[in-house]
């Protein structure tokens, strides 16, 4: 099962998708991490998901950019959870000192070649376009790129969630979210029509 889940960030997404991905696990279970420290908050933050996930079971496979190659000495039949695609979007799009332009069309191509090899993703990915404010141009840039991202991710999953304050919103797929049982993992769940 493909699974994208979105919303506000530290909303519990990333804790939530780790249950996901879990509950799929058929084969072995993996963690695609994608941030790339830049801070001490970045470092705090990976230590918490660190320390969430212990003894779950996860191997994590650091790919901070080129999403393509995550699948080197991974097994395609297990259950893998990218977390994030915001991260990832960063990564891609500020590596030097140009902005690639092309990062978000990357990203996109990237992200679906390996959606078509393997069975079950659990991909994360934070909402951070909806607002009304006029950013810079470099942030309004960003922006599209990663609704331009998320929209493709979407499209190519299964299930579609939003998380907003550990409370979930399912706007696609459902019927296969009450078949897999996940309604249980949430507080308080709503199904979009």
């Amino acid at each position: 099962m493909k699974v994208f889940i979105s919303g506000g960030c530290k909303n519990g997404k990333s804790y939530y998708a780790q249950r996901l991905a879990k509950e799929q696990q058929k084969k072995d279970l993996y963690y695609v991490a994608t941030m790339r420290p830049g801070d001490e908050e970045d470092i705090e933050r990976i230590q918490r998901h660190i320390r969430e996930r212990e003894g779950w079971g996860f191997t994590t496979v650091e790919q901070y950019e080129d999403v393509d190659q995550m699948l080197q000495g991974c097994d395609p039949q297990g259950s893998f959870l990218l977390d994030s695609v915001t991260a990832l979007l960063a990564n891609e799009m500020f590596k030097g000192e140009e902005v690639n332009d092309a990062a978000g069309d990357k990203i996109c191509w990237d992200l679906l070649k390996v959606m078509e090899e393997i069975e079950d993703i659990v991909i994360v990915s934070d909402y951070i376009y909806s607002d009304s404010i006029v950013y810079d141009p470099l942030t309004e840039q960003y922006r599209r790129e990663l609704a331009q991202i998320d929209k493709a991710a979407a499209a190519g999953c299964d299930v579609v969630l939003e998380v907003v304050y550990s409370n979930v919103i399912v706007h696609k797929g459902g019927e296969l979210f009450e078949t897999n049982h996940w309604r249980s993992l949430s507080r308080k769940t709503y199904v979009c029509p």
